[in-house]
């Protein structure tokens, strides 16, 4: 998948208004730390609201970028970073669709919410990325069906820079309470698992697009 560093980072994102709500966020946030699993709360443009030293630890070898830090938007990571692919395994099939599914769905949900508009611009700008959204994911969604819009218990290879996970699995679980998800957030938590992978060739971060697999290669 292709990357670009275009656009301006994502504004702040708001507080609640409500203190009993800041509270609750607050108390979260120490049982988030908690978990020894990487795991992240989210809003619905996927900027993070919430996540915990696991999640950070998961990603820190990851190099600066200005839109698209895992810390701060995990779509935009997924899509954008070029580093994306050091830690997220399969980073295509099992990351990169999967989550541009999701947006399709939330843009269709939340058409005039801005910060999506923004992510839809700067996927436009990118003819590789542009071509995934509107060939490769149809394509993607008809052969492997409803299950593309289906987060919870996917299970996704990853590579983790700490040497005694190293290249594994993860179980993707979405554990969200009601009161999050009246709030319009999702916690999502990143299961390790013991079974060891075989480990990849390292990637370098990539600095051209490469073709997508999903869509046709272009005549020359």
């Amino acid at each position: 998948m292709a990357y670009q560093a275009g656009g301006q980072r994502p504004a702040p994102r708001p507080v609640p208004e409500s203190l009993e709500a800041q509270a609750y966020l607050q108390d979260y946030a120490a049982l988030l730390e908690a978990v020894p699993f990487p795991s992240v709360v989210l809003d619905h443009r996927w900027d993070v609201v919430l996540s915990n030293n696991a999640f950070a630890s998961l990603f820190r070898e990851v190099g600066p970028h200005p839109t698209a830090m895992p810390v701060d938007n995990f779509l935009r990571f997924v899509l954008f970073h070029p580093d994306a692919g050091t830690v997220l395994g399969e980073h295509e099939s099992s990351w990169c669709l999967p989550m541009l599914a999701h947006f399709a769905a939330a843009v269709e949900r939340y058409s005039h919410d801005h910060g999506l508009q923004a992510i839809r611009r700067d996927i436009a700008q990118d003819p590789i990325m542009e071509a995934a959204y509107r060939h490769g994911l149809p394509h993607w969604i008809r052969a492997v069906g409803e299950q593309a819009l289906a987060h919870d218990g996917a299970v996704r290879p990853l590579t983790h820079p700490d040497p005694r996970w190293g290249a594994t699995d993860c179980r993707v679980v979405d554990e969200t309470p009601r009161t999050l998800q009246d709030m319009g957030y999702t916690r999502m938590t990143l299961v390790l698992r013991e079974t060891r992978r075989d480990r990849p060739k390292a990637r370098k971060a990539r600095h051209a697009a490469a073709h997508l697999r999903v869509v046709p290669a272009p005549e020359v």
